[in-house]
């Protein structure tokens, strides 16, 4: 990997992709230090409401912690990654989509277009439910759509929302004269951005050694895991029948579909945890309820879907299983392979083409879908399992940040290998 990068600094316009790419997240870290207007009291007790709620820290996750500075990037790109979830969850549902889907690149570009548009309701709704959310929590003096609460509300909700739409615009902007994805390498840049601050936790909260030495090895250990997991496919083989146009000849040749063990991505992972956290959100509006059932049934429930007990744990590994299943089938079927490999006369050998082949396409995905939903069940829960087993509760590991930061880097290597073998047979394709 050192390689890859050394070699990619060498030539000039790589370099200048990796130094633009550089420059944009410098960009982003300022933006996640760019506060909105709150008094002092009101960020103290922002910080101590986001030491005990769990929900806070999944949404700080994706806002490359700029939710917990409250700027006007507190909700990072999360409002563009549900857009797109939507999106691809609409697209088989609403024929209109799934015909646009099939237009190649300008159909790409059409739903592309239709998801940031997405995007500007969405980041306004979750803006205006953070803050009434900071306000049920006493962190906000003032909030609301009537008075003189209705100017400093708006105010927030469209600096968030606006922070929002640069922070995605930034992203595109890697995408396009950088290197890598660029939505993701904002989220990386804010997950990594953590990183410090996670050592100085284990260096200065008194944490035994030998436990610290542990903790690291089965770090070491679970990203060596979601390494191979990512990188593991099943190679399906191919065979193109030849066709006679004129005087020549095309087809004939052999190839494979490489079908992903863990094709769900860290998809089923985010669906999983914003289901696990929303009864306990939900419990903890009711908890002071003067009704003494109420009360004692949101205690309760406050209680059962406590990140410490197993039951949530159990529950959170059930839940990433089944969402591996339903969003692998889901982005498969809009693959549509068994059409594409028809129209263009290729088939599975043993297997006649059209519906036998999606048959056994399906078969297939099931077969290995089983294992990447048991390796990602396991990735969830492994905070749980690092925890119990090295009996260190300061430190807090993400799966979800983990296979980010992981997957990230994968990608971007992988197009930096590209961009270099690119070049270095430029004067052989010419």
């Amino acid at each position: 990997m050192l390689d890859v990068i050394l070699n990619a600094f060498r030539l000039p316009d790589l370099r200048r992709k990796l130094l633009f790419t550089f420059a944009m997240l410098v960009i982003f870290r300022f933006m996640a230090h760019v506060p909105l207007p709150l008094s002092a009291e009101s960020y103290q007790a922002l910080q101590r409401f986001f030491e005990g709620n769990q929900l806070l820290g999944m949404l700080n996750l994706f806002s490359g912690n700029a939710m917990r500075n409250f700027s006007v990037a507190a909700m990072g790109v999360y409002p563009y990654i549900t857009a797109s979830i939507v999106m691809q969850l609409l697209i088989p549902i609403i024929p209109a989509l799934e015909n646009i889907s099939k237009e190649g690149e300008a159909g790409r570009n059409k739903l592309n277009k239709y998801t940031h548009w997405l995007t500007m309701p969405m980041a306004a709704l979750q803006a205006y439910g953070q803050l009434a959310l900071l306000r049920n929590a006493q962190v906000l003096p003032s909030f609301g759509l009537s008075g003189a609460d209705l100017l400093p509300t708006l105010t927030m909700v469209v600096s968030m929302t606006a922070g929002t739409l640069f922070l995605v615009w930034l992203g595109e902007l890697i995408t396009e004269h950088g290197i890598g994805n660029g939505v993701s390498l904002i989220i990386f840049g804010g997950i990594v951005a953590g990183v410090p601050q996670l050592f100085g936790i284990g260096a200065t909260g008194g944490v035994d050694f030998m436990a610290l030495v542990s903790f690291a090895a089965l770090g070491v250990a679970i990203i060596f895991a979601i390494v191979v997991f990512q990188e593991a496919h099943r190679r399906i083989p191919v065979q193109y029948a030849k066709r006679i146009r004129g005087t020549r000849m095309y087809g004939g040749q052999s190839t494979h579909i490489p079908m992903r063990v863990n094709s769900a991505g860290m998809i089923p992972l985010i669906f999983a945890i914003s289901i696990m956290l929303f009864p306990g959100t939900i419990a903890s509006y009711f908890r002071g309820s003067s009704t003494s059932w109420v009360a004692g049934t949101a205690s309760f429930v406050e209680g059962l879907f406590n990140p410490n007990a197993p039951f949530y744990w159990s529950l959170y590994f059930i839940l990433v299983v089944a969402f591996t299943f339903f969003y692998a089938m889901i982005i498969f079927q809009q693959q549509n392979l068994a059409e594409n490999l028809q129209k263009y006369g290729g088939f599975v050998p043993g297997i006649r083409p059209g519906r036998p082949t999606a048959e056994y396409l399906n078969k297939v995905l099931l077969r290995i879908t089983v294992a990447g939903a048991v390796f990602l069940g396991l990735v969830a829960v492994a905070p749980f399992l690092i925890q119990s087993t090295t009996n260190i509760q300061a430190l807090q590991v993400s799966s979800t940040g983990l296979l980010i930061v992981v997957g990230v880097v994968l990608d971007t290597i992988k197009q930096l290998e590209a961009q270099l073998l690119m070049r270095r047979y430029e004067g052989f394709i010419k």
